[in-house]
């Protein structure tokens, strides 16, 4: 029996991509832009560090007041602390958007179901993968992806530093951060083609 691709053997990891071109980020943008929900949860994902997990668990009165600058705070799932994140104009505008589509109450979750009262991280994992897919992106991804363009485009694109980054994600080590960033071999070689 073959294993399917994206199902690894028991014990065994598959490394999700980071979204590094930014015109496919353009161009899923573009084809969520006619669904509120879809179109906020991948702007919201790929604009802060958080998980897709911590990402599901925000409520309506977390965010329902807040303007560009603010401060949204989430309790990170796995050190059990909340962590801030400064929210920009394109996540407050994709906020804005969600809760003007239809009726939410303030202990609603921002990110709803059909079935369900939220999104869950498997049914998001088949989203990232399918607008992946939808603009031609060959590769891994799934939700993971999210948060890893966000550091892989901070890191690449504002040359963030590593250890503010490493916080950001709670990693121990550099050499984490990197890989979990995607950051490929080629782009450390690049790094010696300056000369001074």
């Amino acid at each position: 029996m073959t294993q399917a691709q994206n199902h690894p053997k028991k014990g065994s990891t598959i490394k999700v991509e980071p979204i590094r071109d930014v015109k496919a980020i353009r161009r899923i943008k573009k084809i969520l832009a006619d669904n509120p929900r879809d179109f906020c949860l991948f702007t919201l994902g790929i604009n802060t560090a958080y998980r897709a997990n911590e990402i599901l668990s925000i409520k309506v009165r977390d965010v329902e007041h807040l303007n560009v600058g603010g401060v949204l705070e989430v309790k990170q799932s796995k050190v059990n602390k909340y962590r801030g994140v400064t929210l920009n104009t394109n996540v407050i505008e994709a906020i804005t958007a969600l809760l003007s589509s239809r009726i939410y109450h303030p202990d609603d979750f921002l990110f709803y179901s059909q079935r369900a009262d939220k999104l869950t991280v498997e049914s998001v994992n088949h989203f990232v993968k399918q607008w992946c897919l939808d603009v031609g992106l060959k590769g891994n991804y799934g939700s993971h992806s999210l948060r890893k363009t966000w550091g892989y485009h901070q890191r690449v694109q504002k040359n963030a530093p590593v250890p503010l980054l490493m916080e950001a994600f709670g990693h121990s080590t550099q050499k984490q951060t990197l890989d979990y960033l995607g950051i490929q071999s080629h782009e450390i070689q690049a790094l010696y083609a300056l000369e001074l």
